[in-house]
């Protein structure tokens, strides 16, 4: 059985054992010492070693200690950056109003409104109804509305006097 003669150079395994070895606990501390977490710091060392093996460097390294901050250094600032991330959706989930379970009587009520109101504006016309949704919904001013339109302000007057008077009769039956 033959078997070749042993190589002088070393093998990308023992390359990486021997850098891990050798450069490990510095790599601890010098996380340790950026971040507030001792166990954080230690999985982060762990990250920068699995990076160097999933990139399959070989070579022997000039300056081991400062590939090894390098990849540190980049993976601490991705860290921070999903944790902002996270933050930031946190915080928006938590800004949102809570939804609300409302009865199914409730429901019926409400989708009867709804559909009263619609029949509300249509009786207003196209005009009445737009100028009744750009003061309602847009809160626009009557001069406002007026420029957008192309109408005077007393025609925006009467069209929102008739469609609040429809409301009132709304609310009143």
């Amino acid at each position: 059985m033959y078997s070749p003669p042993p190589s002088s150079e070393p093998t990308a395994q023992q390359a990486l054992h021997s850098l891990y070895h050798e450069h490990h606990a510095w790599l601890k501390m010098w996380l340790r010492r950026r971040l507030p977490c001792a166990e954080n710091a230690a999985d982060l060392a762990q990250d920068t070693f699995v990076r160097v093996l999933t990139s399959r460097q070989t070579q022997e390294l000039r300056e081991p200690r400062a590939y090894l901050s390098s990849i540190a250094r980049s993976l601490m600032i991705d860290g921070f950056r999903r944790r902002a991330l996270e933050q930031s959706y946190l915080e928006a989930l938590a800004a949102m109003p809570e939804p609300l379970d409302i009865s199914p009587e409730t429901r019926v009520l409400i989708l009867e409104t709804l559909v009263e109101i619609d029949q509300m504006l249509d009786n207003l016309g196209a005009r009445g109804r737009e100028i009744f949704l750009l003061a309602q919904l847009e809160g626009l001013s009557h001069v406002e509305i007026g420029k957008r339109l192309g109408v005077s302000t007393n025609t925006v007057r009467k069209h929102l006097v008739r469609a609040l008077t429809q409301c009132m009769l709304l609310i009143e039956d």
